[in-house]
């Protein structure tokens, strides 16, 4: 059903929102052909139509709208790129803070992989509005994504966002306050109780909210394996500081699909064209 024409002396759709209905770019990006800021930069490109007429700026559209989305939206998108980073200690995810540098500056064509499968090739546009999609403590390494691809960073830390990170973590046994001193001799997975680590997979709180359920288990005898679907800030460390570990070393090995397998660290490779998360 296409929206009826407006009384003759009222501007349409092309020229005034509508208020009635779901906004244009949340339709988009509920559609996942575009984040909510890229689908906006569509309309204001003159990229997209609702039932035959041009689209604008904070328009909203009925359950049955008509929605074309011209060729050369799609042409940006492709050329948008995904960098997959072994971010080492020292650098912050995000923007530069306390004197420590933003992960980003380590994207250049010095750094990149030379083991790269996916033969694409560095430009500085490439740089241009590339940013964290999810958090790496600083004192964290491993595998970190950076994109200028909207869908990509939606999908990992959207508010629905259920994609897996897997972690691999290096602790020491300090017990909780009050508790008697550990002996001396046992190692962390010795120490630990069988009902802490069943806490760390689930059963925990921070900052007053429930933690989503953890997959948590003995990498070895001094390392935790963690698999979670959530990026509350510092979360292993919290979680393990409320069962008595202290966390030591903390390595990010996966995200979703996308393992951080041989890329050394400092160094970064492109998100291939067959991958994703």
């Amino acid at each position: 059903m296409r929206t009826p024409a407006p009384p003759r002396g009222r501007p349409g759709p092309s020229a005034q929102p509508s208020e009635q209905g779901e906004r244009l770019s949340k339709r988009l990006s509920e559609l996942k052909l575009a984040s909510r800021r890229e689908a906006d930069e569509w309309i204001e490109a003159g990229w997209v139509k609702v039932d035959g007429k041009m689209a604008v700026l904070g328009q909203r559209v009925g359950p049955d709208a008509c929605i074309e989305i011209d060729p050369a939206a799609r042409q940006q998108q492709a050329e948008r790129v995904t960098i997959l980073l072994n971010k080492p200690i020292g650098y912050v995810s995000g923007q530069a803070e306390d004197g420590y540098e933003p992960a980003v500056v380590l994207v250049t064509p010095e750094n990149h992989w030379t083991g790269d499968p996916s033969k694409l090739q560095p430009h500085p546009g490439q740089r241009r509005g590339l940013a964290p999609a999810g958090r790496l403590d600083i004192d964290s390494t491993g595998l970190l994504v950076l994109t200028q691809d909207g869908r990509i960073a939606k999908a990992l830390i959207g508010d629905d966002s259920d994609v897996e990170k897997e972690y691999l973590v290096r602790v020491e046994y300090i017990g909780r306050p009050g508790q008697p001193p550990a002996p001396e001799g046992l190692l962390p997975s010795q120490l630990l109780a069988p009902e802490d680590l069943a806490l760390l997979n689930h059963g925990l709180w921070l900052d007053d909210q429930p933690l989503r359920p953890a997959r948590v288990s003995w990498q070895n005898e001094q390392q935790l394996r963690v698999v979670l679907r959530e990026g509350r800030k510092r979360q292993i460390r919290r979680m393990c500081e409320q069962v008595g570990l202290k966390v030591v070393g903390l390595k990010r090995v996966r995200i979703g699909r996308i393992p951080l397998g041989q890329l050394p660290l400092g160094q970064w490779r492109y998100l291939s064209p067959w991958e994703s998360f």
